[in-house]
């Protein structure tokens, strides 16, 4: 696995010279692996570093109002192009960010947290520093990263910076996790002569599967599988740390058999496969994926996390003994044997010469199969429903497009649309961080140019991140991807990204999500006019365009008006729906993961 991405050459910077520095080689190694934009929020610990970041002529640095909408954004951004960044202050930033780190942790994402730290001179002195918790001892920050980043680097010596910023960001591209770098604040800027090259491009030895153990799972797999009479395949979001998404489709085409996605894996295979089945999530499943599933006689699992949100409160009828569960690293056949060191896109490569052809199961779905019915047609100025409003989404989406779900109803809605060849689709299972989705909207869509953002957000997760809608840029010599007024520099006008970028706001006035899991006034929320707030946050700078839809009609003309008039603007549509509607699957779902989460103590 080798990251020579971008031109880096192969030059010598002078000894002493003002670019032999610290930052200098930071950057470069950002823009080696792929990072051309960095989400930031300044501060008295890392202004230096910024000064330094904003001269690099090909990294553009992103300010936003807050440090978890900064990792937020981060996220996004690493899971379009491979890799994220963001840069904070000491403590009180580094403690604000390090939510979306743990997301991001969760959800195995390589991202960089680069944090400005204190002084060099400060260390093992006993003074105690502002923006911390005021004791002597000043590393609570740093024990707190520890548990939620695979590395951990304090940059307060510039004899072994070089050495700990390569190890830092190279341990994050092979774990797929994040790290922590710390820059002492008095050394951005200083020449030293271990920075006086460029940078070699990182040079990442793959990782091996034990030959042995291979051949042994593949065989004892193979076994397994073709004295089934019914067997499926399921993907999961593991799938993508083990980077096993072609060797998983070349299985399902050798092998024939009927194929489901877990929920966060929806755009990992697919969906135009011969024989995809939909989404497999128990009792919330796409119509008669379940059934199909459930009802086989095998299963093969590719990357799966079981956990009580993917499993509906633990009620999937799966048993152990007719599954082989294969991690990005190891594979469990049945209640045994299982093989270590075995990779998984080695496994799914080598399975998929070894299977006998077998479409059994999908046949069984074929025959099964009843197309989904359309919504009832809305009467003339009836208030609009939601399951309308994704009719009209779906018809929306193409191989240019990309959907951003953020936790509540929108999982729901969201996992039911078909998506097109070539359409991005991304939510947050595992960690479920309401309000995720407004920063990681801002970064996908800076991420991927080519893509146009639609992004589904709940009035309840839009009112916690909405500080996010006010980046700002600091680098003008590259496209901003600003979202609102908070443009200092004066180049909101050259937004091409972040200003295509669709936003579908869901007001019901409350935590739809919450009051299927368990009821309370504290699931309502207070009405904003979110139309009125953009615009006034706007400030009639730049490319923003908003709306309020409350039927049918109204919606089709706002559609007209994004892909059309202003496509080349965000655009923000308030859609005012009634606040018990929501989907059949979150009712579902709700009353299951309420049974699991208020289980009675076990006796003692």
């Amino acid at each position: 696995m080798d990251f020579k991405i971008g031109a880096i050459q192969n030059s010598t910077v002078p000894l002493n010279s003002p670019e032999s520095t610290l930052v200098r080689h930071l950057a470069s190694r950002l823009v080696q692996i792929g990072v051309t934009d960095v989400f930031s929020v300044p501060g008295d610990f890392n202004l230096t570093l910024l000064d330094h970041l904003v001269a690099e002529p090909e990294l553009n640095l992103i300010g936003c109002c807050n440090e978890l909408n900064a990792g937020y954004a981060a996220d996004g951004y690493g899971r379009a192009r491979g890799v994220g960044a963001c840069v904070v202050t000491f403590t009180v930033g580094g403690l604000s960010v390090i939510n979306a780190i743990a997301g991001a942790y969760s959800e195995n994402l390589p991202l960089i947290c680069i944090v400005g730290g204190p002084n060099s001179n400060d260390y093992g002195t006993n003074r105690i520093l502002h923006h911390t918790i005021g004791l002597h001892d000043f590393s609570q920050e740093l024990r707190c990263f520890q548990t939620v980043t695979c590395y951990q680097a304090v940059l307060n010596n510039l004899d072994d910076a070089h050495e700990l910023i390569d190890t830092a960001i190279s341990t994050c591209l092979k774990e797929s996790k994040p790290v922590y770098i710390s820059v002492g604040c008095n050394l951005p800027g200083i020449p030293h002569p271990t920075f006086s090259c460029e940078p070699v491009p990182f040079s990442l030895s793959p990782r091996l599967s034990n030959m042995k153990g291979l051949e042994a799972a593949v065989e004892a797999a193979a076994e397994f599988l073709d004295r089934a009479v019914k067997p499926v395949l399921v993907a999961g979001q593991n799938m993508r740390v083990a980077k096993a998404c072609d060797a998983f489709v070349e299985l399902a085409d050798s092998c024939g058999y009927a194929v489901a996605v877990m929920p966060a894996t929806k755009d990992l295979v697919p969906e135009h496969h011969p024989h995809f089945l939909g989404t497999y999530w128990g009792a919330v499943s796409t119509a008669f994926c379940a059934e199909i599933v459930e009802s086989a006689d095998a299963y093969l699992f590719a990357g799966p996390i079981f956990n009580d949100y993917s499993t509906v409160g633990y009620s999937l009828l799966l048993k152990k003994e007719k599954a082989i569960i294969v991690q990005p690293d190891r594979v469990t056949i049945g209640n045994g044997p299982a093989f270590g060191c075995v990779l998984m896109r080695d496994f799914l490569a080598a399975l998929a010469k070894r299977l006998k052809h077998n479409p059994t199961s999908y046949e069984n779905y074929h025959r099964i199969y009843v197309p989904d019915g359309q919504p009832l047609k809305c009467e003339p100025k009836e208030a609009l429903r939601v399951n309308v409003l994704f009719q009209h989404i779906q018809n929306m989406l193409s191989g240019e497009s990309a959907v951003i779900a953020e936790t509540g109803d929108s999982w729901f809605n969201c996992q039911k649309l078909k998506l097109p060849q070539g359409c991005g689709y991304e939510f947050q299972m595992q960690y479920g961080s309401i309000g995720w989705s407004v920063g990681a909207s801002l970064g996908y869509a800076q991420a991927a140019p080519d893509k146009r953002v639609i992004a589904c957000i709940g009035d309840g997760s839009f009112q916690r991140r909405m500080n996010c809608w006010r980046s700002r840029v600091s680098n003008p010599t590259f496209m901003a991807n600003e979202i609102l007024a908070g443009d200092r520099s004066g180049y909101f006008n050259n937004a091409k990204v972040w200003a295509r970028t669709i936003i579908f706001l869901m007001n019901n006035v409350g935590y739809r999500i919450g009051v299927e899991i368990h009821d309370g006034p504290y699931n309502v929320i207070k009405n904003w006019n979110y139309t009125g707030l953009v615009d006034a946050i706007h400030n009639g700078e730049g490319k923003c365009w908003t709306t309020k839809v409350y039927c049918e009609e109204e919606l089709v003309e706002a559609i007209e008006t994004a892909n059309g008039a202003k496509k080349d603007c965000l655009c923000f549509i308030e859609v005012i729906v009634h606040k018990d509607d929501t989907s059949k699957e979150l009712l579902e779902w709700g009353s299951r993961v309420s049974a699991a989460i208020s289980r009675p103590p076990n006796p003692q």
